[in-house]
């Protein structure tokens, strides 16, 4: 019974981690670089969030099964290898089945091998840990990355064309603010979401 609820508390654990507590883009500041790239528009932000989950549960999956065989001195090595391959896998699967998503997001699909929080959770979580609960820690550190970027990229959409999803959320009478899909207005909502969480984080302290 004990070992039960050690294992229930175990993924309770990882969800809270990944949903809140080290949300990788509002917590660690890891994964800034599509962050800032593709959060003019929600689709591409929603796009790469569902690419970043494919690859980190998958990643995790084939990392776990392995943790027993890893070497010290390879294990950076293998985990590239590894998180490469479902790179490669997603990108093709964007290109023949969603080639425009594919365009919109350039090179910032094959970038995901370099992302730090691939590599955080094979390094973290499934070098050490049995494949669900790996399954698990991904998909909620996945999940708490892609609603990072649809946050952002809500904002920076509704206020840089007054739509959201292509439906006309503001009034007409509303000016666009045009610097929302510059790199300047992913800075500045990125500050502003921070400086927001950490306001409240003071706030409730």
């Amino acid at each position: 019974m004990a070992a039960t609820l050690d294992g229930q508390n175990a993924y309770t654990e990882a969800v809270a981690t990944g949903l809140w507590r080290e949300i990788p883009v509002f917590r660690m500041l890891l994964g800034t670089c599509p962050t800032l790239a593709v959060t003019a528009a929600v689709k591409p932000a929603l796009t790469m969030g569902l690419c970043v989950i494919f690859v980190l549960v998958c990643s995790n999956i084939m990392v776990s099964l392995m943790r027993k065989a890893l070497r010290p001195h390879v294990r950076i090595l293998l985990f590239t290898l590894t998180i490469a391959t479902f790179v490669t896998i997603a990108d093709l699967f964007l290109r023949a089945y969603q080639p425009r998503m594919s365009e919109v997001l350039g090179p910032y699909v094959p970038l995901i091998i370099v992302n730090c929080v691939i590599i955080w959770r094979a390094e973290a979580r499934a070098s050490n840990s049995g494949v669900l609960l790996s399954i698990v820690d991904g998909l909620a550190m996945g999940a708490g990355f892609t609603v990072a970027l649809c946050i952002l990229a809500s904002i920076r959409e509704i206020l840089g064309t007054g739509h959201l999803f292509e439906i006309q959320v503001l009034p007409k009478a509303f000016p666009p603010w045009a610097a929302m899909g510059l790199p300047v207005g992913a800075f500045l909502t990125y500050g502003f979401v921070l400086g927001s969480i950490n306001f409240m984080k003071k706030k409730r302290a």
